[in-house]
C-alpha cells in the first residue's frame, strides 16, 4: 500500500524526523538553516513530494509578506500595469501581492476591504473608487494597516501617490492651442478626484491664455468610458457638431469612443485633414498607439507611480498605522506629452 500523503507541514516535520519549527524556518528561508539540514529536507520534499501551502504559511507569520491590491478594474491597461509592476517588485522584495478588484461597484470595494482586514497582511496598496466609497470602512482600514494610496485619493489625510493632473492637463492643453483651433472639453463623470482635478486645470490653463473654457459635461455615471465618449460625441455630432474642432477628452477611453462615433458619421480625425476634428486624451491608454489615427494624450508614468507606491509602503510596514502622518507623504508625477496623428 502507498504511504499516505502529507498535507500539512506537521506531518512533513513528522515524516523528515525534524521539529516544526525547523522546517518552517526553512521555508521562511532556506538559508537561514544549515546546508546538511536544508540537503534534509529538500530530500524529504521530493520523497513525500510535498507541496507547502505558501499563502497559510505566510497568513500566520508575526511579519506577514503578503501586501493587498486594490484597483477599480483589472480589466483596465492603466490598472492591469500597475498591478502588473506592483506584482514584480513585490516578488523581487520577496511579498506576494493579493490583487481584488471593485468592478466599478461600491458594495465590491467595500467587500475587498473587508477581505484584507480579515487577512494577516503587512500593508495595502489601494486606487480607490473615489466618490463611492465608504469612507468609514476605508477608515477602519486605514487604521488596521499601513496602506498607500495610488491615482485617486478619498481627500487629503492619506499618503498618495498620483500624477500631477494641473502639469499634465496644462501641457496639452497648451499644446493643442498653440498647434490648432482651442480646444472644447469632454470632461468623464465626476467618480473621483482625477475627474475634478482635470477639470479644473483645463479650465485654469484657459483662462490663463485668456481664451474662453469650453466645457462638455457627461450627465452620465460610472467607469464605462469608452461607451459614454461614443454616445456624447454621437449626439454631439448629430446635433450640429463640436463647440470648436479641437476636442481634448479627460482620458484616453473617452477619446476611444469619440473617434469611434465621427468614423462612423465619416468625420474625418487627424491634424493633417481638412476640416476635420482633431482630438486628444490624457493617460496614454497601451491601446492608444493604435488607435486609427494614432491618438495625441499625454503619458501617465505607470512605472513610476507603481515604483513610488511600493516605496512609501515598505517604509510604512512595521509602524503602527495610526501613529503614521498619512498627509505628509504625497508624490505627484509629472505626464509627457506624446505627439501623435489624432491632433
Amino acid at each position: 500500500m502507498s504511504e499516505p500523503k502529507i498535507r500539512t507541514m506537521e506531518e512533513f516535520a513528522t515524516a523528515s524526523g525534524l521539529s516544526r519549527p525547523t522546517v518552517s524556518k526553512y521555508f521562511d528561508n532556506p538559508d537561514s538553516v544549515k546546508p546538511s539540514t536544508r540537503a534534509r529536507i529538500e530530500k524529504a520534499l521530493k520523497d513525500y513530494d510535498y507541496r507547502p501551502n505558501i499563502f497559510a504559511v505566510s497568513m500566520n507569520r508575526k511579519q506577514p509578506k503578503n501586501i493587498g491590491v486594490i484597483v477599480p478594474h483589472i480589466s483596465d491597461p492603466f490598472y492591469a500595469e500597475v498591478v502588473r509592476q506592483i506584482e514584480m517588485r513585490c516578488l523581487a522584495e520577496g511579498y506576494w501581492a493579493m490583487v481584488l478588484s471593485s468592478h466599478g461597484e461600491r458594495k465590491l470595494e467595500a467587500r475587498a476591504m473587508r477581505t484584507l482586514m480579515s487577512l494577516n497582511i503587512a500593508g495595502v496598496l489601494m486606487a480607490p473608487l473615489g466618490f463611492e466609497t465608504d469612507t468609514t470602512l476605508l477608515a477602519s482600514l486605514v487604521n488596521s494597516v499601513p496602506i498607500v494610496f495610488l491615482d485617486n485619493r478619498v481627500n487629503a489625510d492619506q499618503p498618495f501617490v498620483g500624477t500631477d493632473n494641473r502639469q499634465s492637463i496644462g501641457d496639452i492643453t497648451e499644446y493643442l492651442c498653440r498647434t490648432g483651433e482651442h480646444p472644447c472639453f469632454l470632461e468623464m463623470p465626476a467618480v473621483n478626484q482625477n475627474a475634478l482635478e482635470r477639470r479644473a486645470a483645463y479650465i485654469a490653463t484657459m483662462e490663463r491664455l485668456k481664451i474662453e473654457p469650453i466645457m462638455l459635461p457627461i450627465r452620465a455615471g460610472g467607469w464605462d468610458f469608452e461607451e459614454l465618449g461614443y454616445r456624447e460625441a454621437g449626439r454631439i455630432l448629430d446635433s450640429g457638431g463640436f463647440p470648436t474642432r479641437t476636442v481634448l477628452c479627460a482620458n484616453d477611453r473617452l477619446a476611444f469612443g469619440v473617434i469611434a462615433a465621427a468614423y462612423e458619421r465619416k468625420r474625418p480625425v487627424g491634424r493633417e485633414e481638412d476640416g476635420g476634428l482633431r482630438v486628444a486624451g490624457h493617460d496614454d491608454h497601451p491601446l492608444s498607439r493604435f488607435t486609427c489615427p494614432p491618438l495625441t494624450t499625454v503619458a501617465q508614468d505607470y512605472r513610476g507611480i507603481a515604483a513610488a507606491g511600493v516605496d512609501m509602503l515598505f517604509a510604512r510596514i512595521g509602524d503602527d498605522p495610526q501613529a503614521l502622518d498619512g498627509g505628509s507623504e504625497v508624490i505627484r508625477l509629472e505626464a509627457k506629452l506624446i505627439m501623435r496623428g489624432s491632433a
